[in-house]
């Protein structure tokens, strides 16, 4: 059975360079939103173009939009 600290950390949408990535999906970086990349659960997130950034889950609705 998974612990409740797992399953908050998967729900979270906000992560940091640097991060491991809480669940797979589509990320992309505050500083660039149009910006998307997919990364799978465990994944430590990168920087983006080279500076450390905030990186943001997001649903295939808001970037087909």
């Amino acid at each position: 059975m998974k612990s409740i600290a797992l399953l908050r950390e998967r729900a979270t949408r906000v992560m940091p360079t640097g991060s491991h990535c809480p669940a797979s999906g589509l990320w992309s970086p505050d500083s660039e939103p149009e910006a998307v990349q997919v990364f799978a659960e465990g994944h430590v997130l990168p920087a983006h173009q080279g500076v450390p950034t905030v990186w943001r889950r997001r649903t295939a609705a808001e970037v087909s939009a």
